[in-house]
Formats: structure tokens, C-alpha cells, sequence
């Protein structure tokens, strides 16, 4: 008997978060099992990698393949179908048959991670970034009934705000603030997205999709006016549970 793989589809994957995670929870929960980078350019490649790999069970999807993955599979999720990513893929072979089957697992981590933070004043939020990961956060902002406004550089089909059209009143209105741009990552560590942070109060709460470095200059100019702060590396092992489970269910 093969031992049961699982893995990661993007490109280039480097320092992969996954498979550190994956490698710990197998060893600390006596599975017996293995995680692999599958470091491949083309989304294309997908179900080859199925067909070379048969006791391959799943695997997560990370940049740039989100999307690209999707009209390869047999089925989505109502959920990855309505936000428009799929990070995680389920193989199930029956008669010799490969289907494929794809989820979106990180609007559950943002969501469960989000959920304990909010209060009653947190009735609209600012999503800056309109990338993949804006997605997921606005499916699970609409699952809880935030109601929610885009925020970037350039005006897109998301009808959204620019940075410099935010003003005190947009920040008062809007008393949780979302960032799922890259800006702040190791190791621009130095950079945060351009808001007005003279305007943030303590009935704010910032929440940063980065987790490398633990606290990005977005969560401290937060913490300097009293506002609530959280990265997102809470959402990131959410994220991987809600994978493994969704792989492991009959």
C-alpha cells in the first residue's frame, strides 16, 4: 500500500507555508502521510499530476493557478464557483475514473478567524487589494452580513474606491478595514497600504491577510491609534484544517 500523498500547485512556490504545516500536523498526529511542492507553471498540468501520482488525494492551489484550475475540474463547490478561486482540489477515483473536484477553504479560515473579533459597530468594511484573495474575503464578509467596499490604485469592475478618494468620513463609516495586498510583506516590511491612518480610532479593526512579519506596519499604525489588530496567519492554519477536512470526508 502506496502512502496516501497530498500536496501544493503553484508557481514558484519557494517557501511554501503548506508544506512546513502539513509536514508538523502528519508527524504530531501519527499520519501516515506525505505533502509535496508540485511546483509547475502550467495550471494545465493538474489532472497529469493526478494520473502520474495515483495514491495522490488532494492538494491546495496557490498563486497563480487559482482561476486557472477551474474549468478543469469535474465539479466546484457552490462556494468556489461564486467567489471565482479554487485553492483546494479533492481526487476521487471510482471504475478508473478520475474526478476533481474544487473548494475555496480560505473564506472559511478568514471567516472563523474574523468572527470572534467583530462587534456590533462593525457593519461595513474596506477591502483593500482587488486580487484573488479580495474574493474570499468579501464572499465570507457577505456570509456574515458586512457589507463591504473595494479599495485600490485603479478603478475596476469592481466598482471600487481609490486610495486617494478615501476621506475621514469614508474611514468613519467603514470601522473595519481589511488588507489583502501584499504591501508589507517580508521584506518590504516597511511599506503598508496608503490610508489615511490619522482617522483610524479604537472602534476600528484592521485585519492583514500578511503574517510574515508577525506584525506589518498596517497592525502597528492600528495599534498606535487603539484600533484592534489581527495578521493572518490564524486564517492560514484554519485554511489548511478546512482543506484536510474536506479531503478526508466520505
Amino acid at each position: 500500500m502506496h502512502q496516501t500523498l497530498y500536496g501544493l500547485l503553484g508557481h514558484p512556490l519557494g517557501h511554501s507555508f503548506s508544506a512546513q504545516y502539513f509536514a508538523a500536523k502528519f508527524q504530531r498526529e501519527h499520519i501516515n502521510a506525505e505533502y509535496l511542492n508540485f511546483d509547475f507553471a502550467e495550471a494545465s498540468l493538474v489532472r497529469q499530476l493526478f494520473t502520474d501520482h495515483p495514491n495522490l488525494r488532494g492538494i491546495n492551489v496557490t498563486i497563480p493557478h487559482k482561476q486557472a484550475v477551474m474549468p478543469l475540474l469535474d465539479k466546484l463547490s457552490d462556494d468556489a464557483r461564486a467567489i471565482g478561486a479554487v485553492n483546494v482540489i479533492k481526487a476521487m477515483r471510482t471504475n478508473g475514473k478520475l474526478w476533481l473536484c474544487g473548494y475555496n477553504s480560505d473564506f472559511v479560515g478568514f471567516l472563523q478567524s474574523l468572527q470572534p473579533l467583530l462587534q456590533s459597530h462593525h457593519q461595513s468594511a474596506l477591502v483593500l487589494g482587488t486580487g484573488g484573495a479580495s474574493r474570499a474575503v468579501a464572499y465570507a464578509l457577505k456570509q456574515l452580513g458586512i457589507e463591504t467596499h473595494f479599495v485600490s490604485r485603479s478603478r475596476g469592475a469592481y466598482n471600487n474606491i481609490l486610495y486617494n478618494e478615501l476621506t475621514p468620513h469614508t474611514l468613519a463609516a467603514h470601522l473595519l478595514i481589511v488588507n489583502t495586498t501584499p504591501l508589507g510583506m517580508f521584506p518590504n516590511t516597511d511599506n503598508c497600504p496608503p490610508i489615511p491612518y490619522e482617522c483610524l480610532t479604537p472602534q476600528h479593526l484592521l485585519y492583514d491577510l500578511v503574517y510574515n512579519p508577525e506584525q506589518t506596519l498596517f497592525m502597528k499604525k492600528g495599534l498606535e491609534a487603539g484600533s484592534t489588530v489581527k495578521n493572518g496567519l490564524e486564517m492560514l492554519h484554519l485554511q489548511a484544517e478546512e482543506a484536510w477536512r474536506i479531503w478526508n470526508e466520505p
